[in-house]
């Protein structure tokens, strides 16, 4: 077994061991006194939903099946919900310090009331939310943009997650909007699968269904490279998917430019890759690249715009705030770095918990001027 893997599994699953002990020990002492088998039960319970997501997870990696896809799903609301329950026992203890409610223990039972039933209702609303697809439509200017791509349409498909919690369906429901908002063209820059062993031929076939004028095409994302990656690639190319990795094809007068996770988060590769593809300075180009990175050597390139997703917004609060600190204002939105225009989009799917609050899954319209 390799170490890093085994220490970061071991972290987490600690980390998941003390939030529940502490939801317990804030249940215990600010509603009310458990006989000795209700108590007991509590944290068997506790217990077992702590080890739920890690045990799930790992089979996930293992197996395919029904069972343990539903054990994931399962696994993955229970943390979405332990996210704003966890918080919801932090401001418990910290309304308790700060008025004083220690020496009113009457008072407890209705704080931690009102404090974990507005969590569960953040869980539930971010469950919905998840749900509720986003049309978002931009205006882009490109310079040197061919006369024939003015008023032409592009949609942007970022971080699918396709796997155990968005399957079949979800891609059927993808394919659907998108062929009713008829682009002219689609891209999709990384993270179409989750990553986990499944049936990337049938999560992919939906997508033979879409036949935009001047196609669709993809980049890896790191989750794609999680998994069965030559399988994953030979699914989305088998649905009609034009799969860039380091190379340049032109749609028209547009340059359209695709490059691998792994690659773009090597710097000393990243330049010879775009020294290699010879782009044109007299035409317009889209890089596909999964996250808004890179970008001092994506502009060095005469890159006119590129496409990202990855951040997800940070997906729920407050990872929200994290995700914005680390990647600042190229988190969401169109961006300018330089010369390059950047837009990263949220995503339509999500990862682990099928949830967002503070964010929300939509599909990108551009529209060419």
């Amino acid at each position: 077994m390799k170490v890093w893997p085994f220490l970061g599994v071991t972290f987490i699953q600690a980390f998941l061991f003390l939030a529940h002990w502490f939801i317990y020990r804030t249940c215990i002492d600010f509603w009310w006194s458990l006989s000795p088998a209700a108590s007991q039960g509590l944290r068997i319970a506790l217990f077992l939903l702590s080890i739920s997501f890690i045990v799930a997870a790992l089979l996930a990696f293992r197996f395919s099946n029904w069972l343990v896809a539903l054990l994931y799903n399962f696994a993955a609301v229970w943390l979405g919900f332990l996210n704003f329950i966890f918080f919801a026992a932090c401001l418990c203890w910290l309304l308790d310090a700060a008025l004083g409610l220690a020496s009113l223990h009457h008072h407890r039972p209705l704080i931690a009331a009102s404090l974990f039933g507005f969590a569960v209702l953040a869980g539930l609303y971010g469950l919905f939310n998840a749900l509720w697809i986003r049309i978002r439509r931009v205006p882009i200017q490109l310079p040197n943009l061919p006369d024939s791509w003015r008023g032409r349409t592009a949609v942007l498909l970022s971080d699918l997650h396709l796997g155990n919690v968005n399957a079949a369906g979800f891609s059927r429901r993808i394919v659907g909007i998108v062929n009713r908002l008829q682009p002219d063209i689609v891209f999709i820059p990384g993270d179409f699968f989750d990553g986990t062993p499944v049936d990337p031929e049938q999560l992919a076939a939906p997508f033979r269904q879409l036949t935009p004028p001047f196609g669709i095409y993809f980049s890896t994302g790191n989750h794609d490279e999680f998994g069965d990656l030559p399988r994953y690639l030979k699914a989305l190319t088998g649905a009609g998917i034009r799969v860039l990795a380091n190379h340049c094809v032109i749609a028209d007068g547009l340059q359209i430019v695709g490059i691998p996770y792994r690659d773009s988060t090597n710097i000393p590769r990243v330049r010879p890759i775009f020294e290699s593809l010879r782009l044109s300075p007299h035409e317009p180009s889209i890089l596909l690249n999964h996250a808004p990175s890179r970008l001092p050597q994506v502009e060095q390139a005469g890159i006119s715009l590129q496409l990202s997703g990855h951040t997800h917004g940070g997906q729920i609060f407050p990872f929200t705030w994290i995700t914005r600190r680390v990647f600042g204002k190229f988190t969401h939105g169109l961006q300018r770095f330089g010369a390059l225009q950047v837009f990263t989009s949220y995503g339509v799917g999500t990862w682990g918990p099928p949830m967002r609050v503070g964010t929300h899954p939509e599909i990108v319209v551009f529209t060419f001027e």
